[in-house]
C-alpha cells in the first residue's frame, strides 16, 4: 500500500476507536513517526495531509527536518519523541516545536536554560514511566496512586518542572509494555490519563495532552484518551535502518 493508504487507514481506525467512547476524531492528532525514512516519504505524507511528524534522532534530524521544510510549503510541527542526552538538549529547540521524551528534571532545566538564553517558549510533554520496566524512559511513576514515597518524590519534580521559565507544559507521555494483545496496554494508558489527571488538580494546570499509542496498541489509546498517537510502521513500513 502507498503512504496516502496506510494514512488513510489509520486516520479510519482512530475514527473507529474515537466512535466507540464518543470521542470526536477532531480531538487526536496524528504524529508520522518519519524516523529511519527519507525526506521523499515525508513528502508523500505531506501530500496526505499530514503535518505532524515525529523523529528521535538528533543527528537524523539535522539533515531531514531542514530539507522537509524547504521542499513544502505547508506548515510543519515537528515533534521530539526520543531519548534526548543532555549534552545535545541545545540542539532540540532549534528543530522541534514539540518535545515528548522530557524524561528527567535535569533534561528540562537544561531546555529551560535554552530557552531562557534565546527568548522563545518550548512545549513539553513529560514522559512517565508508568509499567516500571527498567528499560523504559521516564519520571518514575510506577504505583504512584498507592505508594506514597513514589507519588511524593513524583510530584516534587513535576513541581519543579512546571516552575521553569521558557517551557509549556502541555501535559504526560508514556510507552507502553510491547505485548502480543493490544488490549493488554490498557491498564497503561488508563494508568496515565489518571495521573494526568491528578497532577492538574494538585497544581491548577491545564495538561490537556496525553501521548500515548504506536502502531501496534493505538487504537486502545485512543480509546483512553490520547490525544497524541505516535504512529510509524503503519504509515511508512519498516523502517529503512
Amino acid at each position: 500500500m502507498t503512504v496516502a493508504a496506510n494514512i488513510q487507514l489509520v486516520r479510519a481506525t482512530i475514527a473507529a476507536a474515537c466512535l466507540r467512547v464518543g470521542r470526536s476524531p477532531t480531538e487526536v492528532t496524528l504524529v508520522a513517526v518519519s524516523k529511519t525514512h527519507p525526506a521523499e516519504r515525508v513528502l508523500e505524507a505531506i501530500e496526505a495531509g499530514v503535518q505532524h511528524f515525529g523523529e528521535n534522532r538528533v543527528e537524523e534530524a539535522e539533515g531531514k527536518i531542514p530539507e522537509v521544510n524547504q521542499r513544502t510549503s505547508d506548515t510543519l510541527t515537528w515533534h521530539m519523541i526520543g531519548h534526548i542526552q543532555s549534552r545535545k538538549a541545545r540542539q532540540v529547540p532549534p528543530l522541534f516545536q514539540v518535545v515528548h521524551s522530557v524524561d528527567r528534571l535535569k533534561l528540562a532545566a537544561r531546555l529551560s536554560q535554552q530557552m531562557v538564553e534565546t527568548g522563545g517558549r518550548l512545549d513539553v510533554l513529560l514522559e512517565m514511566n508508568i509499567s516500571g520496566e527498567a528499560s523504559k524512559g521516564g519520571f518514575q511513576a510506577a504505583g504512584w496512586s498507592g505508594e506514597a514515597a513514589v507519588r511524593a518524590a513524583l510530584w516534587a519534580e513535576v513541581e519543579q518542572t512546571l516552575a521553569l521559565p521558557g517551557l509549556h507544559v502541555r501535559g504526560l507521555m508514556t510507552m507502553a509494555p510491547i505485548v502480543d494483545d493490544m488490549e493488554q496496554t490498557r491498564p497503561v494508558f488508563t494508568n496515565l490519563a489518571a495521573l494526568r489527571a491528578a497532577l492538574a488538580d494538585s497544581f491548577g494546570v491545564e495538561l490537556p495532552d496525553l501521548s500515548m499509542g504506536m502502531t501496534d496498541d493505538y487504537p486502545v489509546a485512543v480509546e483512553e484518551g490520547a490525544t497524541l498517537v505516535r504512529v510509524g510502521r503503519a504509515i511508512f513500513g519498516t523502517r529503512e535502518e
